[in-house]
């Protein structure tokens, strides 16, 4: 599997290239268009989840100790997993959707529509089970029944939020003050001063002038991480593009490759800093931590939701609100406890989107989609 996963990422990184090149001035603007601010909130808290929050802490002492990551530190690693390059994907997804499929309508090609929309309920139901799995990780002591609970009302705020487009920009751009408040927090809990902070931050460089090495698998656990993006990727492509505000191509790549990646960057910086002090957080710490976490999950479970309703015209005009929010908390929070039941992984939705890709640029080849696309 990571055979076909490493060419996957290196023909995707060649077509943006090409975007870049053939395309990189086409004006790229959406049904419904946001600004830069509020695209990018949207783009970050939709395209993460509660892994971000949580995940460094217990992976910077695996980074440090394994040879597979032993070329540079595990701040420089964990910024590989999650910042820039791999932000790519969803640039080019986002262009697609935003430029190429109002053109061909590729997507409503009955089989791939099928495919497509099977992807992102699988994936919505896959996102919320690993959220239950880890909760135990997420908050120690956690009782059975609350972790439950706490899964099945996630959901339910996911489905309520996907009934109205007007949250989507209200929960992203609240949920990305709260990020870069909890960053505070922690720098000021930890007593971790501007010189401190740069200081972390330059261990960044170790990613920067490695970059050849994260292009491809480094380990097992790195090819999960590539298997989820590509996962997400396609989702996220459809789900953004309708919030794009007009900017050129190659604008819209640097903003959707560079801007993320500053808060992702000073988050990690500042957990690094814990990690080799080896502070320990209080409570309150890892609550703040949860919560936040916690919203990221509502996010990305309220992007996957509102568009394969969308899709499939499943939606609360046609159904009204509470058939609309009883069937879709139901269907999901049915899945998520099913996928307890089935031997599902990541590495299988990433191998049917990159199945996906493929059959789109097959189709992309044929003389009446080159002519089509020849004219923009």
């Amino acid at each position: 599997m990571n055979a076909i996963l490493s060419v996957a990422i290196i023909a995707a990184l060649l077509l943006v290239l090409l975007i870049l090149v053939r395309w990189g001035r086409m004006r790229c603007e959406g049904p419904m268009p946001t600004s830069l601010f509020a695209f990018m909130a949207i783009l970050f808290t939709s395209g993460l989840d509660v892994g971000l929050i949580m995940f460094p802490l217990g992976e910077f002492p695996v980074y440090a100790s394994e040879a597979a990551y032993a070329f540079t530190n595990p701040l420089a690693i964990e910024f590989g997993f999650w910042g820039f390059l791999v932000w790519a994907f969803y640039f080019l997804t986002t262009f697609y959707f935003v430029i190429v499929e109002p053109r061909l309508k590729l997507f409503e090609i009955p089989l791939i529509k099928f495919v497509n929309n099977v992807v992102i309920i699988g994936t919505c139901a896959f996102t919320g089970f690993l959220f239950l799995s880890y909760l135990p990780d997420y908050a120690q002591g956690i009782s059975t029944p609350l972790r439950y609970g706490l899964t099945a009302l996630v959901v339910l705020l996911a489905v309520f939020s996907s009934s109205d487009v007007r949250y989507v920009k209200w929960l992203s751009i609240g949920s990305t003050w709260l990020f870069f408040a909890l960053i505070g927090l922690l720098a000021l809990n930890a007593g971790m001063g501007a010189t401190a902070l740069s200081h972390s931050l330059a261990n960044l460089s170790g990613y920067f002038g490695n970059l050849q090495h994260f292009v491809t698998p480094l380990s097992d656990y790195h090819a999960f991480y590539l298997f989820w993006w590509f996962s997400w990727s396609i989702m996220i492509g459809q789900f953004v593009a309708r919030f794009v505000g007009g900017l050129p191509a190659w604008q819209l790549c640097l903003a959707m490759l560079v801007i993320p990646s500053i808060p992702i960057a000073i988050w990690f910086s500042v957990l690094y800093f814990y990690f080799e002090q080896a502070l320990v957080m209080s409570t309150l710490l890892k609550i703040s931590m949860l919560v936040v976490g916690v919203i990221f999950v509502v996010n990305s479970l309220d992007s996957l939701i509102r568009l394969y309703t969308t899709n499939l015209n499943v939606t609360v005009e046609r159904f009204g609100f509470y058939p609309y929010l009883i069937g879709n908390w139901l269907l999901m929070y049915g899945l998520v406890l099913l996928f307890q039941f089935t031997p599902l992984k990541i590495e299988w939705i990433g191998l049917v989107v990159i199945g996906l890709y493929a059959a789109v640029c097959l189709l992309m080849l044929r003389p009446s989609a080159r002519l089509s696309l020849m004219r923009t």
